[in-house]
């Protein structure tokens, strides 16, 4: 542990124990937690942040969609407004959030929902959208007042919940014994080659329960996709220079898949769900144009290119080279199938008629 974590570790101390007298108050039934009686699967972690949630379910929705009709439940971070909105193709991030609204572009046929409280969320998918047959929810791990009917808890290979401390100290939200209400533990970002010892070593770390499934997922990187500018992908080679920047919870991934294609490399951070004004895209641009280079380009991830939606920021950089690239995951050959038809049987046991109740 860091100097700096030392001393914010009484603080961590005190958070702790708030967080475990409220799941103690819910987990004893003192506080109550709402369920609905339309199959729910919540995607989250117990860190703040940079585990992989989007596209773990986006994974969801690809391996549900052909066969129920899917709503998508979030609580719509960073957005500007409130209360329960369904998302259409216009939406911007303001209104609705990054993950959203990736979502919603993505999957356009897809009924997409924001909500602050998840069981009025839900109330209002069983009412405005009575023919969900499964609802996915991002991000509510946490929200205890709202008990999901199968939980998936995901971990970053890199930096998972067991070498972690609570905040402020480290990146918790929450104790480390959180992971044991998840049904599912999904370690991820793990290497592509993956050999049966390291996951043996894993497994001995995360000292599963008996009822609990863990599995091994890895990101796979799309194409890249022209956000501004004239260049086709087509025409970059390993001779380019690249400025990546990017606001999320952690880069290193995306900063070494780009690492790979090219021979110069800028690097601009900014914080986790940043929203993006015209200084911003001004010093984006000074530090492209600051690139001695003539064969240069630009990217960023697909979730900073969702916040660029607003049309004075695409007027500063319309002629500049801009890609994001698409991330998706996949498992790890031993758990696809597994993971796949555990999450089917769950909603094909769990399809029934709409509603809420206490759960």
């Amino acid at each position: 542990m860091r100097a700096v974590q030392l001393l914010l570790f009484p603080l961590a101390i005190l958070y702790g124990f708030v967080t475990c007298i409220r799941n103690l108050l819910y987990n004893s039934g003192i506080l109550k937690s709402c369920k609905s009686t339309i199959p729910s699967i919540c995607v989250g972690n117990l860190s703040y942040g940079g585990t992989g949630k989007t596209p773990h379910v986006e994974y969801l929705i690809r391996l549900l969609q052909s066969s129920y009709k899917i709503t998508t439940l979030s609580r719509g971070y960073g957005r500007k407004t409130s209360g329960f909105i369904t998302a259409d193709i216009q939406s911007s991030s303001i209104e609705i959030g990054d993950e959203p609204r990736q979502y919603k572009q993505k999957f356009n046929d897809l009924t997409i929902t924001v909500c602050e409280s998840r069981c009025k969320g839900a109330k209002q998918i069983a009412e405005k959208h009575s023919s969900t047959d499964v609802i996915i929810l991002d991000d509510a791990f946490q929200h205890r007042p709202f008990k999901a009917g199968l939980s998936i808890v995901l971990t970053d290979y890199y930096k998972m919940y067991t070498h972690d401390y609570l905040l402020p100290s480290g990146t918790l939200r929450e104790t480390r014994a959180g992971a044991n209400r998840a049904d599912i533990i999904i370690v991820t970002k793990t290497p592509r080659v993956f050999s049966p010892i390291t996951r043996k070593t894993l497994l001995e770390e995360l000292k599963p329960k008996p009822q609990q499934k863990v599995y091994f997922s890895y990101i796979t990187y799309g194409e890249k996709v022209v956000l501004t500018g004239t260049l086709s992908k087509t025409d970059i080679t390993k001779t380019y220079a690249i400025l990546v920047f990017a606001g999320i919870a952690n880069m290193y991934p995306l900063i070494e898949h780009v690492r790979r294609m090219c021979t110069e490399l800028e690097i601009i951070k900014f914080a986790d769900h940043h929203q993006y004004n015209e200084k911003d895209v001004n010093q984006i641009k000074e530090t492209f144009n600051n690139i001695v280079s003539r064969n240069k380009i630009i990217i960023t991830s697909e979730k900073d290119a969702m916040r660029f939606d607003k049309p004075e920021l695409v007027e500063i950089i319309k002629d500049l080279p801009v890609f994001y690239i698409p991330i998706e995951i996949d498992f790890h050959k031993e758990d696809k199938e597994s993971f796949n038809n555990q999450i089917q049987a769950y909603v094909r046991k769990n399809k029934t008629n709409n509603g809420i109740h206490p759960a």
